[in-house]
C-alpha cells in the first residue's frame, strides 16, 4: 500500500492550491510534482501552452500595427507614430507577461516560506537562493519566440504588401504606357496631313460617282498590302482593296505571310517579298500595312534598309500599334486581367494550338517589347511614311452593323455555284473594346489600338473625323454608304498621299544638293 506523504520530509499539498492562483512557470513545477510524474508533465505542458498564447497575442498586436503602417504608407497618409507604437506595444505585452511570471514566482515563494514547509532544509533554501528563477528562463524563451513569430509576421505582412502592390498594378494597367512615343524627346515630330488627305479622298469619291474621274496612283510602282494578326483566317482580308486596284490597272499583291508569327520573322519574309517583286518587275514597291502588318513592314525597313532602300518607295501604316497595344499588354502583363480570368492561357491556346502560331506575335505588340525594339531599330529618316489613326463609333447603328468576312459555298444552282456571305458583328466587338479603353484609360481608340499609339514618329499623320473601327479597314460591311466611301478608297487615298510625300521629300533633297 502506498504511504501518505510525510510533512516532515518537506512535502506538502499546499502548493497545489497555489497552482490554481497562477503558478505556471517551469521553475517551481519540478519541485512541486517530483513524486507525481504524470502531473509534472501535464503542468509543464500547461505552462508552455500559456506562454505560446501570450506570444500569439503579442504577435497579433505587432502584425496589426505593421499592416496599418503599410496602409498609411501606400496611400501617402502621414502617421509616423505607427512603427514606434507597434514596437512599444509589443514590448509592453512581453514585459507584462514577464512581470506576471516574476510576481507569481515571488508570491509562491513567500507562501512556501510563511508555511514553514521548506525552512528545515538549508541546502534547498541555499540552492533556491543561489540559482536564478526558472521564470526568467521562460521569459527569455517567450521573448525569443516572439522575435521568431514577429519574423513570420513580417513575411506574412510582406505577402499582404505584394498583394496590395499587385492590385495597384492591376488598376493602373497601361495608363503610364499609352502615348509614350509622343513623350519621348528622341523621337522625331509628326506632321498633320489630315487636310490634304480629305481633299484626296473627296476627289476619289467624286471620281467613283461620276465614273470618269482620274486616279492619281502611278502605274510605275507595285503596291504590296500587308495584313495584320489573324488575317490568314479571314478570306476577304484586303480583298476589296486588291480588286479595286486591279480594276484601275495597278499591280497589287497581298503578302502571304504567317500573320501569327513574330515581328522579326515576318520582317524577314516581307524583305524577301519586296526583293522578289522588284527583281521580277523592276519597279519600286509601295507598302501598306494594316494593324500588326504595319509593324511588320516597319520592322523590315528598320532591319534591312541597306538592302531595301532602292526598292521601297514608301510605307503607309493604317491603325498599327506602332507604340504598342494596351489590349496586348493587359492580356500578357503580370497582375493584369489575364491573371484573374485565365485570358492569357486561353489566348495562348488560341494562337499556339488552334491557329498554329507563335505567342511572340502578340508579345511583340506589348509596350515593353515595342520600347525595346524601337530603341535598337529606328525607321530610316529618308523613307516617306504616312500613318492613319481612327476612332471607333459606339452608336446603336454601329452595334447593329455586320461585317462581311467570308463566303460559304452552296450546292450548284442553275449551273452556277451559289455563295452565301458569312457575316460577323465585328463593329459591335470593336465598339465594346473602344468603350472599355475609354472608360478605363480615357483614351480614344479604334477598338484595339489607341489613337496616340498609332501615330508613327516622323510620319505624316491622318486623323479623320469619321468614325472607323479597326475591322472596317479590311472587312466591308453589308450596308456601306457609297457616298461616304469604303475601305478600299481610304487605302487609295492613303497611298496617293504617300506618293505626294515621297515627291516632296525628293524635291527637298534635290534642293539641298543644289
Amino acid at each position: 500500500m502506498a504511504k501518505a506523504p510525510n510533512p516532515q520530509n518537506g512535502e506538502s499539498s499546499t502548493p497545489l492550491a497555489a497552482q490554481g492562483d497562477g503558478l505556471t512557470n517551469d521553475g517551481l513545477i519540478p519541485q512541486l510534482f517530483t513524486s507525481v510524474p504524470a502531473l509534472n508533465e501535464a503542468a509543464s505542458y500547461l505552462a508552455q501552452t500559456t506562454s505560446y498564447i501570450t506570444g500569439c497575442f503579442s504577435d497579433y498586436s505587432g502584425k496589426l500595427s505593421f499592416d496599418l503602417n503599410i496602409y498609411y504608407r501606400l496611400f501617402a497618409v502621414e502617421y509616423s507614430p505607427i512603427e514606434s507604437h507597434a514596437s512599444g506595444h509589443a514590448q509592453e505585452l512581453v514585459t507584462f507577461a514577464a512581470g506576471e511570471n516574476e510576481a507569481s514566482s515571488v508570491k509562491a515563494s513567500e507562501q512556501i516560506s510563511s508555511n514553514g514547509n521548506r525552512s528545515g532544509n538549508a541546502e534547498s533554501s541555499s540552492a533556491k537562493t543561489s540559482a536564478p528563477p526558472h521564470g526568467h528562463d521562460e521569459i527569455t524563451r517567450t521573448s525569443t519566440g516572439y522575435q521568431s513569430q514577429n519574423s513570420g509576421t513580417l513575411i506574412v505582412s510582406n505577402h499582404y504588401f505584394s498583394l496590395i502592390e499587385r492590385a495597384r498594378r492591376t488598376v493602373r494597367g497601361s495608363a503610364d504606357d499609352i502615348g509614350w512615343l509622343q513623350r519621348d524627346q528622341e523621337m522625331p515630330p509628326v506632321e498633320d496631313g489630315t487636310g490634304r488627305f480629305k481633299e484626296i479622298f473627296d476627289n476619289i469619291i467624286f471620281s467613283t460617282l461620276v465614273r470618269h474621274g482620274v486616279h492619281k496612283l502611278p502605274n510605275s510602282m507595285v503596291y504590296l498590302l500587308i495584313p495584320g494578326l489573324f488575317s490568314n483566317h479571314g478570306p476577304l482580308y484586303f480583298v476589296d482593296t486588291k480588286v479595286r486596284f486591279s480594276k484601275m490597272g495597278l499591280t497589287c499583291h497581298i503578302a502571304k505571310i504567317h500573320s501569327e508569327a513574330s515581328v522579326e520573322k515576318n520582317a524577314k519574309e516581307i524583305k524577301e517579298y519586296i526583293e522578289e517583286i522588284y527583281w521580277g518587275s523592276n519597279k519600286r514597291v509601295l507598302l501598306l500595312g494594316h494593324s500588326k502588318g504595319g509593324v511588320d513592314a516597319a520592322a523590315a525597313l528598320s532591319l534591312y534598309w541597306s538592302d531595301l532602300k532602292d526598292k521601297v518607295a514608301g510605307l503607309a501604316l493604317a491603325q498599327s500599334p506602332y507604340g504598342g497595344s494596351p489590349i496586348a499588354s493587359d492580356l500578357l502583363r503580370e497582375g493584369q486581367l489575364g491573371d484573374y480570368v485565365n485570358l492569357r492561357k486561353l489566348t495562348e491556346i488560341l494562337i499556339c494550338k488552334v491557329v498554329k502560331g507563335d505567342m511572340r506575335a502578340l508579345e511583340d505588340l506589348t509596350y515593353e517589347r515595342r520600347r525595346e525594339f524601337l530603341k535598337q531599330h529606328h525607321l530610316p529618316r529618308e523613307v516617306p511614311i504616312v500613318s492613319l489613326r481612327t476612332e471607333a463609333g459606339i452608336s446603336p447603328a454601329v452595334l447593329a452593323t455586320l461585317s462581311h468576312v467570308a463566303h460559304a459555298e452552296l450546292p450548284v444552282i442553275a449551273g452556277e455555284p451559289a455563295k452565301l456571305p458569312v457575316v460577323m458583328p465585328l463593329g459591335a466587338a470593336m465598339a465594346a473594346c473602344a468603350q472599355l479603353l475609354q472608360v478605363r484609360y480615357g483614351e480614344k481608340s479604334d477598338g484595339l489600338v489607341t489613337c496616340r499609339d498609332a501615330e508613327v514618329p516622323g510620319s505624316v499623320v491622318v486623323r479623320p473625323e469619321r468614325k472607323l473601327d479597326h475591322a472596317w479597314m479590311v472587312y466591308s460591311s453589308l450596308k456601306d454608304d457609297t457616298t461616304e466611301g469604303d475601305a478600299s478608297q481610304v487605302c487609295e487615298a492613303l497611298l496617293t498621299l504617300l506618293v505626294e510625300v515621297g515627291q516632296k521629300m525628293r524635291h527637298e533633297l534635290a534642293m539641298k544638293d543644289e
